[in-house]
């Protein structure tokens, strides 16, 4: 009888078989009703949904939940998944009674339609919310459509209005939080200063006023919505199919050292194994991916608003499903108009303080894919996926300046040219013996500086420790005073909330360079000069002058005729003719479905530029079309370093990456920024050329990029604006 009762109560429930072959929990004021109706199981001898050994029950016996029933509701098994999951389980295994779920139970028994019982008024409603979802419906045009069909079908017992069916919804979990914000986003009115007036910081109201005076109902500033992420983690083990699926880096990894297919395979990924073992020992630890980007979710682009989102992933799952946008989770929604900048730590704090609580404690969850016992799940932030400038909010390392380089730190190769920093000078990276050390043509000097230092996680706390603490916030005598950084503190702007995670410190890859941005940027940096666009071309008057004043290359000096200023013709950019030829090539290039986009639109009239490439156009542009175009278009000693450029992209981006590849990779690399220099003016190399230097590193410690770029995060981004 003990172990009766441990089984049957669940949250004020109780599991039953029917002679109707229902198996399924329904709450106890049902019971008599349901019983009676229908009687109970005559040969149900065996209890095996009540506790006994499914392998001691004759499996004749006792037949399977589904079977001989042909209009069973599926969502039976939803609220049951639901309710067991969150019962609270105390130290003797007894569950607490719990009503939150009656209206659901209550619609669940209800019929749609006198007659109609394979189709609860609970399922119907789920359906057609997940059409509104799907379809873009207005609220509005919701309410009209549950007005007609009340009109239509007086018998139907559905909700009035979609305000009554959004509430009856939240109570099947996953819903989120509404935490006021600071006007000047210096601070959270949460926690401890929930109830609070003014912001404890820059202390303007908490609410909007007009005419110096509170309006009739108190409306806040600015509102985060935060999203849970224990209630999300504990669903994915609900049901026993996302159970096993969460276990799969554990057999799914790969059993060769050197293949890479993902982030489990990776260096970063063993290493924190062998620094915390007792989390390594339970696979269904959860390791999360944070990724935070902001998008304007009006369809009128001419309004200047930017909300930002902080998105999570789960890398316990197989590399086919993590990365879906039905197993991305949604963190926290920002509010904007202005991107949070500096302040994304003030936004940050509940999320921060949930992982820790589930580093730490853990939660309990029960696991269907292992009897549905309990046990203690826990999860870890293994690193960040951003956009450059989204990485420096991040991670407190600006990335302006003679030192943005956060790998290099404080030994980024860099120098001033005419209106900007170039990161020019990449001969440090090769061996002091190598005969380029020597070569003039780079910058008229020789290099002998050394290679830059491997900065440790000791070195970056050292760092960090001379800091300053900053006020938050944008208000004009607080949190918006621009201060002038010490000497000492390098780029540093900030310590980033994440150290207070208590193994954030020790991971060796904290923020992904994110290899979608840097490819799309270096894209438009060779297609620009190459096809001579005076709107993103490097070659530039300045970068002329950038040649004169260094004293090289006076072939392509400015020099004047009469009262003209001439630009000599560059090998590195096409002729009128050949840029002719490469734009027709764009034009006549035929992808299969669903390769690419249509690249002949971006192709203006008259073949004279191209224009509106997105992300993945120069993903493909680089990946196959460069390489083939530009051969017949410029010389070799061009022509071949773009192409090894071009390839080192393209295997890269594969979906198994060789670690000796990456490692070749690394020696290539340099070589290549090397034979780029001595071919394009310094102007030419921004940051994100230099970064190129550092992805296979971040391969072999994260494992394949495909897992950690912004492609699937963008277009989850893409959904929620739509």
């Amino acid at each position: 009888m003990g172990m009766y009762c441990d089984f049957v109560l669940i949250s004020g429930y109780l599991l039953i078989i029917c002679a109707e072959f229902c198996v399924f929990i329904v709450n106890l004021i049902y019971l008599d009703t349901h019983i009676h109706r229908f009687g109970f199981m005559s040969d149900y001898t065996e209890w095996i949904y009540h506790g006994e050994n499914v392998y001691a029950a004759s499996s004749s016996n006792v037949p399977h939940p589904n079977s001989g029933v042909q209009d069973r509701d599926e969502m039976f098994e939803v609220l049951e998944d639901i309710i067991i999951n969150d019962a609270e389980v105390d130290q003797l295994g007894s569950q607490s009674s719990n009503v939150q779920y009656d209206d659901l139970f209550t619609a669940l028994n209800s019929e749609l339609y006198p007659g109609v019982s394979s189709f609860s008024s609970l399922n119907f409603l789920v359906k057609l919310m997940h059409l509104k979802v799907m379809n873009k419906w207005t609220n509005k045009s919701f309410d009209e459509l549950l007005k007609l069909l009340k009109l239509a079908f007086p018998k139907m017992d559905l909700v009035e209005s979609h305000y009554e069916a959004k509430k009856l919804m939240t109570k099947m979990g996953l819903g989120y939080q509404s935490i006021h914000v600071c006007k000047n986003d210096c601070a959270l009115f949460w926690n401890e200063n929930s109830m609070s007036e003014t912001c404890l910081v820059c202390f303007e109201s908490r609410w909007k006023m007009q005419a110096g005076r509170r309006t009739g109902k108190n409306v806040p500033h600015k509102v985060l919505r935060y999203f849970p992420l224990a209630p999300r983690l504990k669903r994915l083990f609900a049901t026993s199919k996302t159970a096993k699926l969460m276990r799969w880096h554990q057999a799914g990894k790969s059993t060769d050292d050197n293949v890479m297919r993902h982030p489990v395979d990776g260096r970063a990924w063993k290493d924190f194994d062998r620094k915390h073992p007792e989390f390594a020992d339970d696979v269904r630890n959860v390791r999360l991916g944070l990724a935070a980007d902001g998008f304007n979710p009006f369809n009128n682009m001419s309004i200047s608003y930017s909300m930002w989102t902080v998105v999570l992933t789960t890398y316990n799952l197989p590399p086919w499903l993590c990365m879906k946008p039905e197993y991305l989770m949604l963190s926290l929604l920002i509010p904007g108009p202005q991107s949070p900048g500096k302040d994304m730590d003030v936004f940050l704090r509940p999320l921060i303080e949930e992982l820790k609580e589930l580093w730490e404690n853990g939660i309990d969850t029960r696991d269907a894919g292992n009897d549905r016992k309990v046990f203690k799940m826990r999860a870890a932030l293994l690193w960040t996926v951003n956009d450059f400038p989204a990485r420096n909010s991040l991670s407190g390392w600006s990335g302006q300046g003679y030192k943005a380089c956060p790998t290099c730190n404080e030994d980024t190769p860099s120098m001033r040219v005419i209106g900007k920093t170039a990161y020019f000078g990449h001969r440090r990276f090769l061996p002091s013996t190598h005969r380029w050390r020597s070569n003039l043509d780079f910058d008229g000097r020789t290099d002998r500086k050394r290679p830059p230092r491997r900065f440790s996680s000791v070195d970056i706390i050292d760092q960090l420790r001379c800091v300053k603490t900053t006020i938050p916030g944008k208000h004009p005598n607080y949190g918006g005073v621009k201060r002038k950084c010490g000497d000492d503190e390098l780029n540093w702007r900030k310590k980033s909330i994440f150290y207070e995670l208590p193994y954030w410190a020790e991971i060796e890859l904290k923020h992904n360079l994110d290899v979608m941005h840097i490819e799309k940027n270096i894209c438009d940096s060779l297609l620009g000069t190459l096809m001579g666009d005076p709107h993103k071309s490097k070659d530039t008057d300045n970068a002329r002058h950038d040649l004169q004043n260094l004293g090289i290359r006076s072939e392509l000096h400015l020099y004047e005729d009469g009262n003209k200023l001439m630009k000599p013709a560059a090998e590195y950019t096409f002729s009128e003719v050949n840029r002719r030829k490469f734009y027709r090539f764009v034009r006549s290039v035929k992808f299969p479905d669903g390769f690419a986009a249509n690249l002949w639109k971006n192709v203006a009239q008259n073949d004279i530029r191209i224009v509106g490439l997105k992300s993945h156009d120069c993903h493909v542009i680089m990946q196959r079309l460069l390489p083939v175009g530009c051969q017949s278009l410029v010389n070799k000693t061009i022509s071949s370093t773009i192409i090894e450029l071009c390839t080192f992209f393209n295997q890269l981006c594969a979906r198994t990456v060789n670690v000796t590849d990456m490692v070749k990779a690394q020696d290539q690399l340099v070589i290549i920024l090397c034979k780029l220099e001595r071919i394009f003016p310094p102007a030419f190399f921004d940051i994100m050329i230099h970064l190129v230097l550092h992805l296979p590193e971040e391969a072999i410690l994260g494992g394949p990029v495909y897992m950690r770029w912004m492609y699937p995060f963008e277009r989850y981004l893409k959904r929620l604006k739509d």
